[in-house]
């Protein structure tokens, strides 16, 4: 953030804290327009309901900012299960293609809080919300994604990936990292305007895919193929054909890959042939056996 964005940023800040209103007050607000207060997470959606509107002045955007900031955060740090779960996908939706919001959030230290339940023992569907949360800030933002490296958000991803009991998370995990990658990938090969190179110099800084090499995700990756459902093939399959670039001589080492990809080989063979005997000459079967059958190649 430019030196002058961030001065202007602050006057607006501190002319709209004076104008602050206290959260009491602000249920009252809604007591008065007779909306039933039942709980923190109906404000909370209320408030990004009054973020997004049109009709809200820029005063009552950042007024509801804040508001949303204090809900959240205090969520965030809540002892209760289903607290901690509903702030964070409450955060989650403000942050999701919303670039004012993943400022506000990321200098307010909620990825920070988001990084500490992934990585310490929470339910389940505490860390479902929390990794759709982390993903939402992380998407498009390359300062965050820069911050998220440096706090060691890899590793705690990675060890959420090999624990018992997260399995559902693991191909969240694996879309995730194959989107990041991707997202990078593509604006280096777009056309470049001015804003453009601003943006590519800020995705410079982001070391991504060495450090997922580094940490080992080569061989964590691969593992999931042996997953039964489709889907979450496809998903891996797209994160491995990404990776073998780099992971290239680990991959060509791995007797147990070579070995999954021609049993998978054989497997959509058939069922594109299936496919194609139906009148589907470009079916979802056809495009997963090009995917591994370029991978194969790519190992060659």
């Amino acid at each position: 953030m430019k030196a002058s964005e961030k001065a202007e940023r602050k006057a607006r800040e501190e002319e709209v804290r004076k104008k602050f209103r206290p959260i009491e007050q602000l249920k009252e607000e809604f007591e008065k327009l007779n909306m039933k207060i039942e709980t923190d997470y109906e404000i909370m959606v209320k408030l990004i309901s009054k973020f997004n509107s049109s009709a809200s002045t820029l005063d009552e955007k950042v007024a509801a900012l804040y508001d949303l900031e204090y809900y959240v955060h205090q969520g965030l740090n809540s002892s209760e299960a289903s607290l901690k779960e509903h702030s964070a996908f409450v955060l989650g939706a403000a942050l999701s293609s919303n670039p004012k919001v993943q400022i506000e959030a990321i200098e307010g230290g909620a990825l920070q809080k988001l990084l500490v339940i992934l990585a310490t023992e929470q339910p389940l569907a505490v860390r479902k919300k929390a990794l759709f949360a982390l993903s939402s800030m992380l998407r498009h933002f390359p300062y965050a994604q820069q911050q998220f490296l440096k706090l060691g958000g890899l590793q705690v991803l990675r060890s959420l990936f090999q624990q018992k009991g997260m399995e559902p998370l693991r191909v969240r995990v694996v879309t995730l990292l194959y989107d990041l990658i991707m997202e990078k990938m593509l604006l280096e090969d777009s056309q470049h305007g001015e804003q453009m190179e601003e943006k590519m110099q800020q995705y410079q800084q982001v070391r991504l895919v060495p450090a997922v090499v580094e940490q080992g995700w080569c061989a964590l990756v691969p593992n999931l193929l042996a997953m039964p459902e489709h889907d979450t093939r496809e998903k891996v399959l797209k994160l491995v054909g990404v990776l073998v670039a780099f992971c290239r001589e680990h991959y060509r080492g791995d007797p147990a890959l070579g070995s999954t990809l021609s049993l998978l080989r054989s497997e959509y063979e058939e069922l594109a042939a299936e496919e194609q005997r139906e009148g589907d000459k470009d079916g979802y079967f056809r495009e997963l056996l090009g995917s591994i059958n370029t991978i194969i190649e790519e190992l060659r």
